[in-house]
């Protein structure tokens, strides 16, 4: 079936105006279709769009088409595709850190009792201040970002972050300045 499903694409690449690129797409979504639902594949391609797209998610088509060198047929064929198979998984904003000036940002390492991960981690999620958590190896059990106005804010935030029931210990490293975010 994915042979001649090959041989149609390689016809219908003979006779119109089809590029390369758009017929690489072509087989590459045949290939997709062979796949089990729900894999996620990414090509060395998909790398690279998805590297243009945590810059800028919001750049149209033809301006991610130019950068990469490919059809706006292409990109808009791999990004439904990445969207498909739920490796784009959604996207957000990234506010300006002038919009945000003077805000204290830290890093709130959290110890956390065994067998208390999920409440934890649902209380933590219900703080509008914590803009992320991870789960890390090491002497702690998670990795908070904490985004507050003021150094009282802070000082609040992480002990509200130690009253949870089943949190440990917490300690605390304000980020000095961001070197670069992806």
């Amino acid at each position: 079936m994915v042979l001649q499903s090959v041989r149609n694409a390689s016809i219908i690449w003979n006779n119109s105006s089809v590029d390369s690129a758009d017929l690489y797409e072509i087989l590459d979504n045949l290939v997709d279709s062979t796949n089990n639902l729900g894999e996620m594949k990414i090509t060395d391609a998909d790398q690279l769009l998805l590297s243009v797209l945590r810059e800028n998610a919001r750049a149209s088509t033809a301006d991610i088409a130019r950068r990469l060198k490919l059809s706006r047929t292409t990109v808009h064929s791999r990004i439904e595709r990445l969207e498909r198979q739920g490796v784009i998984d959604g996207y957000t904003v990234r506010v300006h850190d002038e919009a945000e000036r003077g805000h204290i940002r830290a890093h709130i390492m959290v110890t956390v009792l065994p067998k208390q991960m999920a409440s934890v981690v649902t209380v933590l999620h219900g703080m509008p201040e914590v803009r992320a958590l991870h789960s890390v190896s090491g002497p702690f059990d998670l990795i908070a970002l904490g985004v507050v106005p003021t150094v009282e804010a802070m000082d609040e935030l992480t002990d509200r972050i130690g009253a949870i029931d089943g949190v440990e210990r917490t300690t605390s490293a304000i980020i000095l300045s961001a070197k670069f975010e992806r």
